[in-house]
């Protein structure tokens, strides 16, 4: 038994949630999301809250139920709230900036790193060493900042790179002489 998949999903007011054609369209106030929908689970809305459980009694149903109950209520979530992840950029001379849909990052290469914000998520960037991923899409958002900080992972002796925010990077020490 899924203790996640046993959760139902609250539906919270100002946010419609529908079934139709094998796609669980949700509404909310910050725009539309859709998932498509597994034939190993059911999906039903009942009143203020969606349930998830396993079709069948086989072992591949019951291992996506709790993971298709969590996309689920990433939907409400993000239609409701939306995601954020917050990047920090330590080093000298690292560096970003927006200029309209395209973030420019200068990493110590010899040419500056150019990525195209994809539609549907927004960046800002408050600092130079700061950036600020946010959309509705949790994967989307998720996504772009992996791309963005592998350009410059952490490094463990002198902590220099692209890092998420609260993130530790474990230190070491330099060679002796």
């Amino acid at each position: 038994m899924s203790r996640i998949g046993k959760k139902p999903v609250a539906i919270p007011s100002g946010v419609t949630a529908n079934i139709a054609d094998g796609t669980l369209t949700v509404k909310g106030p910050k725009g539309t999301l859709s998932l498509g929908l597994s034939d190993l689970i059911d999906y039903k809305v009942e009143g203020e809250e969606i349930q998830v459980n396993p079709a069948n009694d086989t072992k591949q149903a019951r291992s996506f139920w709790g993971m298709q109950r969590t996309l689920v209520s990433n939907l409400v979530e993000g239609v409701t709230d939306g995601f954020t992840k917050t990047l920090e950029i330590s080093g000298v001379g690292y560096r970003a900036q927006m200029q309209g849909k395209t973030l420019k990052l200068q990493l110590g290469f010899s040419h500056d790193v150019d990525i195209t914000v994809p539609e549907g998520i927004e960046v800002k960037c408050p600092d130079q060493t700061t950036v600020i991923i946010s959309g509705i899409d949790k994967r989307a958002v998720g996504q772009l900042a992996a791309e963005i900080r592998e350009w410059r992972k952490p490094e463990p002796y002198k902590g220099k790179g692209i890092k998420y925010q609260g993130e530790y990077v474990f230190r070491k020490e330099g060679k002796k002489k």
